[in-house]
């Protein structure tokens, strides 16, 4: 399985309100596409982190070309900044140990 962990925060009130006019498009789109796993968000200190797991990294990659995602990241630098970090797994890792490794390894998206 693949594991993706991101975390954003908005640049302000604005920003805030279109992240989740994309977000919420983008979430429902993860929930039913091929070989998603889990699919969770959370608030930690004023960061948006999303958690989704999925059966491959190919899965993983067939879901970031979606239309819903690709529409979210193209104006991502405008409202937001971020990290991400994704990895191998044999299990669901709980959000804590998911947000342990992100924390450990994440990258500038």
């Amino acid at each position: 399985m693949y594991v993706s962990v991101a975390g954003l925060k908005t640049k302000g009130m604005i920003s805030w309100i279109r992240f989740w006019a994309l977000a919420i498009p983008a979430f429902r789109v993860a929930k039913t596409a091929k070989g998603a796993r889990f699919i969770g968000t959370k608030i930690r200190q004023g960061v948006h982190h999303t958690l989704t797991v999925w059966d491959s990294k190919a899965d993983m990659m067939a879901y970031r070309r979606s239309p819903a995602h690709l529409k979210s990241m193209r104006v991502f630098a405008q409202i937001a900044t971020g990290k991400v970090h994704g990895y191998e797994v044999d299990n669901i890792p709980t959000w804590d140990a998911a947000l342990a490794e992100y924390d450990a390894k994440a990258r500038d998206d």
